[in-house]
Formats: structure tokens, C-alpha cells, sequence
């Protein structure tokens, strides 16, 4: 099929409207800052007591539930918490290997304590941390790349 050319100075626009680039819209945001900032700490508070009810579990083995048992639950949870609201506080001012690097070793240790209490050998336990805190190193590494890439962390590095 053919098709007419286009006649040198003439356009199929209307005259007198200047051409825009099409912007668009961000979508809208879901929770405000109040929100934000509220999940900051009472997520790692959750995560905190998940973290110590499964190291109490794992600890007492199936047997009866002791005040020892419940005290060493929420001890493992409050420096949980703690580690990881320091964590959200502290890593976002770092560069992407530090903050990278932070995340992977707070993974590597939690990890490697849950996994002590189950009465495997410290060796094993400490290989499958490492492995561990090298994958969530490059989980986060790529995750922390890209998102400088594209403008969406704040990074000095």
C-alpha cells in the first residue's frame, strides 16, 4: 500500500499548540509519614518477638514451658528489635556496600544463633550463616545499586 508523503511544511498538529512531553503520574501514596514512622518501630518490635518465640521453641525442644524458657525468649526478641531499629536508623546514611555489608552480617549472626540452638556443631552453624550473609550481601548490594541507579535511595555512596 502507499501512502501520501508528508508535504514540507505542513504538520498534522494544529497550529499554535506546543508540543509537551507526556508526564507521568506517580501514584499515589497509600500510608503518609505518621504511618512511616510508626511501622519503623513496631515492625522490628513484631519481627523481634517472632525472632524470640522461635528461639525460645527451638531452645525448649518440644519440652515444657519454663520461666527460664520464656526469659531467654524475650531477651532474644528485645536485642533483636533493638539491632534492627538500630539498623533502620543508622544504614540509610551509609554507602551501599557499607549498608549492604551491615544487613548481611545482621543477617549471617541472627541466623547463626537460631541455628546454634539446635545443637548442631558450631562449624556447621557458622558455614551456613556465612553462606547466608554473603546471599542477602549481594541480595541487597544489587537492590541498594539499583535503586540509586533509578533515584530512589538517598546514598553518599
Amino acid at each position: 500500500m502507499t501512502h501520501a508523503a508528508p508535504v514540507p511544511g505542513t504538520s498534522r498538529e494544529p497550529v499554535g499548540r506546543p508540543r509537551t512531553t507526556v508526564e507521568i503520574p506517580r501514584p499515589p501514596e497509600v500510608f503518609d509519614r505518621r504511618v512511616h514512622s510508626i511501622a519503623r518501630i513496631v515492625l522490628p518490635i513484631a519481627l523481634g518477638l517472632l525472632y524470640g518465640l522461635w528461639a525460645a521453641g527451638i531452645r525448649r525442644a518440644g519440652g515444657a514451658i519454663t520461666g527460664g524458657n520464656l526469659l531467654f525468649g524475650f531477651v532474644c526478641a528485645i536485642v533483636f528489635a533493638a539491632l534492627c531499629i538500630a539498623l533502620l536508623t543508622i544504614a540509610p546514611r551509609l554507602p551501599r556496600v557499607r549498608r549492604a555489608l551491615l544487613w548481611a552480617v545482621f543477617t549471617g549472626i541472627a541466623f547463626g544463633f537460631l541455628y546454634s540452638q539446635t545443637g548442631h556443631s558450631v562449624l556447621r552453624a557458622a558455614g551456613i550463616s556465612i553462606a547466608l550473609a554473603v546471599a542477602a550481601f549481594v541480595f541487597d548490594y544489587y537492590r541498594y545499586y539499583g535503586h540509586e541507579q533509578r533515584g530512589d535511595l538517598r546514598s553518599p555512596g
